[in-house]
């Protein structure tokens, strides 16, 4: 992967900056997009402590012309994009019953639909190169569902669905489209649920433990090699046997 350029949204905690720094690890340039600048910042440096370049851009994933500028930024600066990794996502949890439509509209705009334009956005360049690696983390409960989230499975769901039909449309350019399906993860985002949801999770895991962000980087990390050349249209499920 040395001299890859990587493009990792949702960067600056959590998965995306486990991504960012194995990705930097294993030999690519970096550049990380997030909301929170002062936190790439940090995160920046780090990667360049590890010898690699990194570039630091916010983005709005809601928002078609952030995604837009972010991508073509990042593209100025280090001349194309080779390794996509779409990861940033929010939730705004609540009843299908009582589910507000701002709330359902913004994580699907968000977590489906900003995903889906920086996939447009690296596409032109990754099909001038005739290389291209996107990897989209999609969500164990787009696979098996969770009440209470109705918005937030949408958007997952839909990942891994437009994750196989751009492995469809790319493979003949030698672009691979892939997603990761983390499950119980470690993160800022689950830190909130509570002791009685947690104990419950951790039951129906047959590993008996929460996966980390560097689990998962880990599976980023291979399908951004060249090793996983001949993989495309796949979901690698990271989540300790919680869905088989």
């Amino acid at each position: 992967m040395t001299g890859r350029i990587a493009f990792v949204t949702g960067a600056s905690r959590g998965i995306g900056r486990a991504c960012a720094l194995a990705l930097a690890r294993a030999g690519a340039n970096v550049a990380v997009a997030a909301r929170n600048e002062s936190q790439l910042q940090q995160l920046a440096q780090e990667i360049r402590g590890l010898g690699r370049q990194s570039f630091v851009t916010p983005i709005d994933l809601s928002s078609q012309e952030s995604v837009q500028a972010a991508i073509q930024k990042t593209s100025k600066e280090f001349g194309r994009i080779d390794i996509l990794v779409n990861n940033a996502a929010i939730t705004k949890d609540g009843l299908a019953l009582r589910m507000k439509r701002e709330d359902w509209q913004s994580v699907l705009d968000t977590n489906l639909g900003g995903a889906f334009f920086a996939c447009q956005q690296v596409l032109h360049g990754m099909m001038k190169e005739r290389w291209g690696r996107i990897i989209n983390i999609s969500s164990v409960v787009g696979e098996m569902g969770n009440p209470g989230q109705a918005n937030y499975v949408a958007s997952k769901a839909g990942l891994i669905g437009l994750t196989k039909a751009l492995a469809q449309e790319m493979a003949s350019r030698s672009i691979t489209v892939n997603a990761v399906a983390p499950g119980f993860i470690e993160t800022d985002m689950t830190a909130v649920l509570s002791a009685e949801v947690k104990e419950n999770m951790l039951g129906h895991i047959p590993l008996k433990r929460f996966g980390a962000p560097e689990d998962v980087a880990a599976a980023v990390r291979f399908l951004a090699s060249e090793e996983a050349a001949y993989i495309t249209g796949h979901v690698l499920n990271v989540n300790g046997g919680l869905y088989m």
